[in-house]
């Protein structure tokens, strides 16, 4: 059965007030009955003293014992009083005035006896059930030097508990159903509340379920309630950067399909251009040999683009373990010198190193070489007789390098596209005979960060490029 959960707050708040102030009416009541059953009975214990007392004072004069307990009768007749004076002569119980009490004959226990030879008073608080009326007897025992040998016993009916307790019930009542009036508005209005903020919270969830991410709910740390919008607010956000990343992802993937169809199509209709001529002899003899080396050359493009997209990838997905040692930047400036000097001399370029002996660095050899010839590449490639310069010293307990050139440059609208994938910024890239596909940047820039290191790139159009690069120098230990 599906109850509401508005309904089931106003029946909880209603329910646990009518409980509480049940057991609170059953307490006071309680209490109230022991307070006049307590009060009538130390009134009782305090005239049967005084009665032994002023007993005791007579001396055992027989006519001054009965003027005390005349008087004390006449007194007590209007308090509605009832004693008796006893005396023990060993089992023999003897009267000394007469009791006034037409109820049950009053009967003490065998431990009511030895409370009173010990000296202790016996109380008895009656109910209707014996006595046919609520009333309190006081039994007080006289022990002179220790002996127990006799006693007053008090009687007195208890009026007015029944009344007392009546009338109290009956305001308690009057409070009750007020008290549950009130708290039947108030829960109703907090019930209210609390299902109104939650319906936000559930229409704000369907929505989302529905597709909508940009939906928020008001969000406090009030109490629970708040705390779990902030939480719905804090999800949505995830939901909406995840839904960007997989429109970012998505958009990549399309434009990454693109990218490399345009860039296997140029080589591949080449290739095939160029071997359906030389099967059908439409090539000149003279031509044949050109051909085959340009077959070789778009064949070899072909290669280096499908291996940076394999490292590129393995980058990306983690795959690559560095093997990092100390090596001297001077060795790894002048392998690149000696590797590139053939390429920068058909553009014009000159690569200068600037690099002390004792400039080290903590990185992976292979790696690096990987680094460094990527970028040299790709300022030889905008460099046209011109300068390109190795730089290197360590600061601050980390390496840097510089390889700037004196090329074309870049817009610098253009500078941070540079590190995208298949990004190029000039369409002149297509033809580098060098293989730069726009994927040696954006693996560069992984590499860097495998390292724990920063790379930047400043340039302005017709003033050259320079890339830093900063990896810290801590050796493993």
């Amino acid at each position: 059965m599906r109850i509401k959960y508005f309904y089931q707050q106003l029946f909880s708040h209603i329910g646990v007030l009518i409980v509480a102030f049940l057991v609170l009416s059953l307490l006071f009541t309680y209490y109230v009955k022991n307070l006049v059953y307590q009060s009538k009975t130390d009134e009782l214990v305090e005239y049967g003293q005084n009665i032994l007392a002023d007993l005791e004072w007579s001396g055992g004069n027989p006519r001054e014992a009965d003027s005390v307990i005349n008087q004390y009768a006449r007194v007590l007749f209007g308090r509605d009083i009832q004693f008796s004076v006893f005396r023990v002569d060993g089992t023999t119980v003897t009267l000394m005035n007469p009791i006034a009490w037409r109820g049950p004959a009053i009967e003490l226990t065998r431990s009511d006896w030895n409370m009173l030879r010990a000296g202790e008073p016996v109380v008895i608080k009656s109910d209707l059930k014996r006595y046919n009326q609520n009333v309190s007897i006081v039994t007080i025992p006289y022990n002179p030097g220790g002996e127990f040998v006799g006693g007053v016993l008090l009687i007195s009916p208890v009026k007015g508990p029944r009344e007392m307790i009546s009338g109290i019930n009956e305001y308690l009542l009057y409070t009750v159903l007020i008290a549950l009036g009130v708290s039947f508005l108030l829960s109703w209005v907090l019930s209210r509340i609390h299902v109104i903020r939650i319906k936000r919270i559930q229409k704000a969830a369907s929505a989302v379920a529905s597709g909508d991410y940009s939906v928020r709910v008001h969000s406090s740390n009030f109490d629970e309630i708040g705390e779990l919008s902030n939480d719905f607010n804090q999800m949505v956000d995830k939901i909406n950067q995840s839904m960007e990343e997989i429109e970012s992802l998505e958009n990549r993937r399309r434009q990454f399909m693109a990218d490399v169809s345009h860039e296997m199509r140029t080589p591949l209709t080449t290739i095939s251009g160029i071997i359906e001529g030389l099967r059908n002899d439409m090539i000149p003899e003279a031509e044949k040999e050109k051909g085959i080396d340009l077959v070789s050359k778009e064949s070899k493009r072909l290669i280096r683009l499908v291996n940076e997209n394999l490292d590129y990838e393995k980058i990306r997905s983690n795959q690559v373990i560095l093997s990092r040692e100390d090596i001297q930047l001077s060795e790894v400036f002048e392998i690149i010198q000696e590797q590139l000097e053939m390429q920068a001399e058909k553009r014009g370029n000159e690569i200068n190193v600037d690099v002390d002996d004792d400039t080290m660095i903590w990185a992976d050899y292979d790696r690096l070489l990987q680094i460094l010839i990527n970028i040299t590449k790709n300022s030889i490639q905008f460099t046209e007789h011109g300068l390109i310069t190795l730089a290197g010293w360590m600061r601050d307990g980390a390496t840097i390098i510089e390889i700037s050139d004196t090329g074309v440059g870049i817009d610098p609208e253009e500078v941070e596209k540079i590190w995208r994938r298949f990004y190029k910024a000039d369409l002149s890239r297509t033809g580098n005979p060098y293989g730069a596909f726009g994927l040696g940047l954006s693996i560069v820039k992984q590499l860097v960060q495998l390292h724990d290191g920063k790379i930047s790139v400043s340039s302005e159009r017709g003033a050259g490029t320079k890339f830093t690069i900063t990896i810290p120098y801590k050796k493993e230990e």
